[in-house]
């Protein structure tokens, strides 16, 4: 799949919809693309054809090359599966290839295997491919058995080549919708680059599976977000699998014992999207139907007591973000660990290097996060962000680069997307990290800092009240400093947020493009959710806090977005691993509600009119269901007979009465 979310594309849309120009606008940056042109040349005295041929060229620009396949509808499946991976297909339109497909002169000729050998080429393609074709399948049935057979190849080229592209739009009164998840073109699309050499050319990399355990844990360093990301080359950080916790060594044994780690899951390039991150985005919502249909069949589940009480809204939410009355449990979670520090009186009070030290313990396998991931069955990604200058001196991070983290946020999302994660969890871990949130919802929530802003606690595990004015000092002045500033989200995250909070901001942001639940864990994450309600309002329905932690911002925070936490266990494990504390407990609520039948008295099974023999009270085989398994004795635990008395042996398979 290509960065921007896909790798071949079909661009549906009735006559005059906008869907050639749509389709000719995502390839426009290109430096070279095939034009690929299906319609036959038609009656030379049909102006109104010509000129519709004629106003098609004019719009190709001129580096592009064209290709004529209408003399034989086989030449299509030929160019496409000619093509290479450093190529770009413009194939307009499906309907002019059908149109040569039923030509008489072509027959007679296998439609549907033709069709199929498009589908397939069009699924095996290595380069970039974008496919435009008409949307007859809401117009009338045709009165003539020549346009009922071209309706219907036609429906069964556009069905066949949808299921083998990665993203299909449908263009409607010049306005794009995205059927076929992937992340929106909110930008015109780039030619492909290579992938590493593990990938198929024009793919992403698929997962790797994980290699023998070695001796020692790796210790590779994150990679730090780069300045000019978009421009060069930039490996995403590996995903790390933290192993389980071992079994407890002997008491006479004082080594601790240490998780491993497997071959990093995925590894992709880091090269220019053209994603454009701009206020007003229009993003994906949660189901606005799902959600409510979920929590209403919870009162027809056989659940004794009130149910599931507040976990009632975690069924609903995932019901909301999975699309179905009937979500499932998430299996497949990661955790995005970003570690960035913030310089000056925000730091006040924390230890040097103590940030850094977390990252790389995580990275070893200890440590709470990485444990509770292990147990969690959740994948662990440590990113570095940028360095926060002093806020109260000048910018936090300068504008280019939070531009840079937006967008590297965003990439680490559609990463987690294409390797079929369903749940990210946002952790941080930085000296600051907390006064930069407080500073960040003082400026987008009106919030005193003093009000926001925790207590400090030292190694030792007391309050430092010197350290907690430093940092009330410091946010006090970065909001004097830019008291005339602009509150829009990237001057907040410019001047206050910082590296980390921009980069956390990215990822909600891309988590809620490819349609991935976010569970919100500390002070960094709300601040993010906080900044990414102007950029895409839609970001914080995505969202779920498990805990508040006690922490009076991350309090606010949720009472301004409109998020109730779960629990209020006061939890403070360091950001990320309360929200995997709690993740059992909602997986538990998940699978309650997928599993448990409906309520006898709603027409359930009822399991007290069984006998323990499948037959009713009467002897029958009332009240039994062809789903109830049969009942039948255990086999013995050994050889020799079962005895159910001190002197009556019974054989394996009889019953005893």
């Amino acid at each position: 799949m290509s960065v921007d979310g896909w790798h071949t594309l079909l661009v549906l849309g009735g006559i005059r919809s906008g869907k050639s120009e749509f389709a000719e606008s995502l390839v426009a940056d290109a430096p070279t693309v095939r034009y690929v042109a299906t319609a036959p040349a038609g009656d030379p005295e049909d102006i109104e054809w010509a000129t519709r041929l004629a106003a098609h060229r004019a719009r190709r620009p001129g580096s592009w090359s064209t290709e004529e396949t209408a003399a034989d509808p086989g030449r299509l499946v030929e160019v496409i599966a000619a093509a290479g991976p450093n190529e770009t297909l413009l194939v307009d339109d499906l309907g002019g290839w059908v149109t040569v497909l039923l030509d008489p002169a072509h027959q007679p000729a296998d439609d549907t295997a033709t069709i199929a050998e498009l589908a397939a080429a069009v699924r095996s393609s290595t380069a970039r491919l974008v496919l435009v074709s008409p949307e007859v399948g809401l117009s009338l049935v045709p009165t003539t058995p020549l346009g009922r057979a071209f309706t219907d190849a036609l429906g069964a080229t556009n069905r066949a080549v949808a299921d083998a592209c990665d993203a299909v739009a449908l263009v409607v009164a010049g306005q794009a919708a995205w059927l076929k998840p992937a992340t929106p073109a909110l930008a015109h699309a780039v030619p492909p680059a290579a992938t590493s050499p593990e990938a198929e050319p024009g793919r992403a990399a698929a997962p790797q599976h994980a290699a023998a355990p070695t001796a020692a844990p790796r210790t590779a360093p994150a990679q730090a977000v780069p300045a000019d990301l978009g421009i060069g080359d930039v490996m995403l950080p590996e995903v790390l699998t933290p192993a389980a916790a071992p079994v407890p060594a002997p008491a006479t044994s004082d080594e601790p014992g240490t998780g491993d780690w497997a071959a990093p899951t995925m590894a992709l390039p880091m090269i220019a999207t053209g994603l454009v991150i701009q206020p007003g985005m229009e993003l994906p919502m949660p189901d606005d139907y799902t959600g409510p249909q979920a929590v209403d069949r919870l009162a027809t589940l056989d659940l004794p007591g009130a149910g599931l009480g507040v976990l009632e809204q975690v069924v609903g939410f995932a019901a909301a973000t999975q699309g179905t009355s009937t979500p499932r449990p998430w299996d497949s979670v990661r955790v995005l660990l970003i570690q960035g520090d913030h310089e000056g009186g925000a730091s006040a009070g924390a230890t040097p290097g103590e940030s850094a030290r977390r990252a790389r313990q995580a990275r070893a396998g200890r440590g709470a996060l990485a444990r509770l991931a292990a147990e969690t069955r959740a994948g662990l990604q440590i990113v570095e962000a940028p360095v926060s200058a002093p806020m109260e001196d000048g910018p936090a991070l300068p504008a280019d680069e939070v531009e840079a983290a937006l967008r590297y946020g965003w990439r680490l999302a559609e990463q987690a997307a294409d390797a079929g994660v369903q749940l990210l969890v946002l952790a941080a871990c930085g000296a600051g990290a907390e006064a930069a949130a407080a500073a960040v919802l003082a400026a987008t929530a009106g919030a005193e800092p003093p009000t926001v802003l925790g207590r400090v606690i030292t190694e030792q595990g007391e309050i430092d009240d010197t350290a907690w004015m430093v940092r009330c000092a410091a946010v006090r002045d970065a909001l004097h400093r830019t008291r005339r500033s602009a509150r829009e989200a990237k001057d907040v995250l410019a001047e206050l947020g910082g590296g980390d909070i921009a980069l956390a901001t990215g990822v909600l942001l891309g988590a809620t493009a490819r349609k991935v639940p976010v569970l919100l864990d500390g002070p960094v994450g709300t601040a993010a959710a906080m900044v990414s309600r102007d950029l895409a309002g839609q970001a914080r329905h995505w969202c779920l806090l498990p805990d508040h932690g006690g922490r009076p911002g991350v309090r606010l925070a949720a009472d301004v977005l409109g998020l109730t936490p779960l629990v209020d266990l006061r939890l403070d494990l360091g950001e990320g691993a309360t929200a995997l504390a709690a993740l059992p407990l909602l997986r538990s609520a998940l699978t309650l509600a997928a599993t448990l039948p409906v309520h006898p008295s709603l027409g359930g099974p009822d399991d007290d009119r069984d006998t323990g023999d499948g037959t009713g009270d009467d002897g029958s085989d009332a009240g039994r269901t062809d789903d109830e398994p049969d009942f039948t004795e255990p086999e013995p635990a050994g050889p020799g007979p079962t005895t159910v008395g001190a002197d009556e042996p019974v054989s394996p398979g009889r019953r005893a009465d």
